[in-house]
């Protein structure tokens, strides 16, 4: 369904009954996507799972709001650090257990000095056959942008954003809240629909 089906004028909130988009979670192509990304960042030593999971997830965001649908159509859930993906966990084990990337444990540098933190090597070249040119090309602009412009709290806390903030811990958050970070300054009304869709759905579910 067309991201622009969803798009809304400042101060018009949209109809609570406009059907949800619903996506469904491809485990192959998220797999792909997270090898992909351990394989392309130019130092793993400056990336652990805070800027692994801001990168899915704003891949997956942007690729909603610029192709109509995300990549992988995988579940971010609010956790204290930011949105994390549901399966990440999991998938991480499948790659190691079938040595395509190398976990390693390791400690902080900076604000983070001496926490535990993991980085991840890729051991072999990743298969990214079933991505498009434009999903490449978005998730090779996220990682840039993460890579070069912020550190792992500094991502984390630019995720804390009015959809994080209105969300509780352990709730998912739906692809159609990256509109609300599409349209410049949030006001009461924009916060008061977003929440009475969330009941919506809820009481739908």
């Amino acid at each position: 369904m067309p991201a622009d089906n969803y798009r809304r004028t400042p101060n018009q909130p949209m109809p609570l009954d406009l059907p949800t988009p619903q996506f469904n979670l491809d485990r192959d192509k998220l797999r792909a996507l997270v090898h992909y990304i351990c394989d392309r960042v130019p130092n793993p030593k400056q990336w652990g799972a805070t800027k692994l999971n801001k990168a899915l997830f704003y891949s997956d965001m942007e690729s909603f709001l610029s192709l109509g649908r995300p990549i992988t159509g995988e579940t971010y859930i609010k956790r204290q650090f930011g949105p994390v993906s549901e399966h990440l966990p999991s998938i991480l084990e499948e790659l190691e257990r079938d040595r395509a990337i190398a976990i390693s444990q390791a400690t902080g540098y900076g604000p983070y000095s001496g926490a535990p933190r993991r980085e991840f090597f890729s051991l072999r070249r990743p298969d990214i056959s079933d991505f498009t040119p434009e999903e490449i090309s978005i998730v090779d602009q996220t990682v840039d942008v993460i890579c070069n412009e912020f550190t792992a709290r500094g991502i984390s806390e630019y995720s804390h954003d009015v959809v994080w903030e209105a969300a509780e811990i352990g709730e998912a958050l739906p692809y159609f809240t990256a509109h609300a970070r599409s349209l410049g300054e949030i006001d009461e009304t924009d916060v008061a629909w977003a929440r009475d869709h969330l009941r919506l759905i809820q009481r739908r579910d």
